[in-house]
């Protein structure tokens, strides 16, 4: 695969790549324009651009091809599958919200994390995503929610779709964190001003824990959301569902996140998937609850963590089953308590 990705770039690269063809500098904020926020799949697609030029483009556009989707006609949410260049197929879930559409990405072929309730992991990494392969999955899915939007005649042709996706969280196939450059350069297009202009705030990665890059990502000064999956509330109990478990300990991990909170004033997350019988008995939530109580009690009004509980997926190559919505409901009450009290 070409390492020369156009929509990889930085409009400052771009800029040399203009140049460096012969072809004037103004041209890089025109393609940078089409790229971003006209979301073209091809280059055939930029109208004010010569075609000898377009041709020459397209060598250097890694393609994200649309391959089939489904919608959920209730709530509005579509399931993608895109086909890389080399033949890839990556999923992304668009889904609708009265405060704005979210799109979950992913940023690596396959995950070599080896959790052991995720269906993501069970044939290891096979590749990283380029930054331009990530932005491409959110263009994609634009454009083809629009067209369908407008095929059911709720939405015009004139109608802008540069802020259909509001929220971004790249928390699909891959671990971010094991594709780190890519995701700090993914991050950083899809905020820049001259391109879709997406609030950094707005923007969530979730990572299973690689301590390093948490602190990594805290001194990049960006302030993106940051989500840690726990998933357990004790070490040993931990290593047994999360391989990363026998590299850090809780205890780093959430010294990590605290350091993140320092750093940018960003609330944690912490995505707990419930198991029956597995993570989800009073012992687990009493010992999250005290957790949480311990590393909240820093000074901050209304903690600097907070929990989002999950019925795990449940996976036909993995025994785990989701926990019920009683059990749910009592877990989440004991946190809630411990926490406080």
């Amino acid at each position: 695969m070409d390492n020369t990705d156009i929509r990889s770039m930085y409009l400052s690269e771009l800029t040399e790549y203009c140049e460096s063809h012969g072809y004037p500098k103004f041209r890089a904020k025109q393609i940078y324009e089409w790229l971003h926020k006209k979301h073209v799949s091809s280059c055939e697609e930029m109208t004010n651009i010569s075609k000898s030029m377009r041709e020459e483009l397209e060598r250097d556009l890694t393609p994200v091809k649309y391959v089939t989707h489904q919608t959920d006609h209730e709530d509005g949410t579509r399931k993608f599958l895109f086909e890389m260049e080399d033949g890839q197929m990556i999923e992304t879930v668009f889904m609708k919200y009265k405060h704005g559409n979210s799109i979950c990405i992913s940023s690596q072929a396959g995950c070599a994390m080896g959790c052991k309730f995720c269906a993501s992991t069970i044939g290891g990494c096979i590749r990283n995503l380029t930054a331009g392969e990530m932005l491409g999955q959110i263009y994609m899915a634009i454009n083809k929610v629009t067209e369908e939007e407008i095929e059911l005649g709720r939405t015009s042709e004139t109608d802008s779709n540069d802020k259909l996706v509001s929220n971004v969280v790249v928390m699909g196939t891959g671990e971010p964190f094991q594709n780190y450059d890519n995701l700090i350069r993914f991050i950083r297009i899809i905020t820049s001003e001259e391109g879709y202009n997406l609030s950094i705030r707005n923007i969530t990665v979730s990572s299973c824990g690689i301590v390093p890059n948490i602190k990594r990502l805290a001194d990049e000064g960006l302030g993106v959301t940051f989500a840690l999956s726990l998933h357990a509330p004790t070490d040993e109990l931990r290593k047994t569902i999360m391989p990363i478990a026998n590299q850090y300990t809780i205890e780093e991990t959430l010294a990590a996140t605290d350091y993140y909170f320092d750093k940018t004033g960003r609330r944690i997350t912490i995505e707990y998937s419930l198991m029956n019988g597995v993570n989800d008995t009073a012992e687990c939530a009493e010992k999250l609850g005290k957790l949480l109580k311990e590393h909240n009690s820093r000074g901050e009004q209304h903690g600097i963590y907070h929990v989002n509980l999950i019925p795990v997926n449940p996976v036909d190559e993995r025994d785990y089953k989701a926990s019920g919505a009683t059990e749910v409901e009592g877990f989440k009450a004991s946190v809630k308590f411990y926490s406080e009290n």
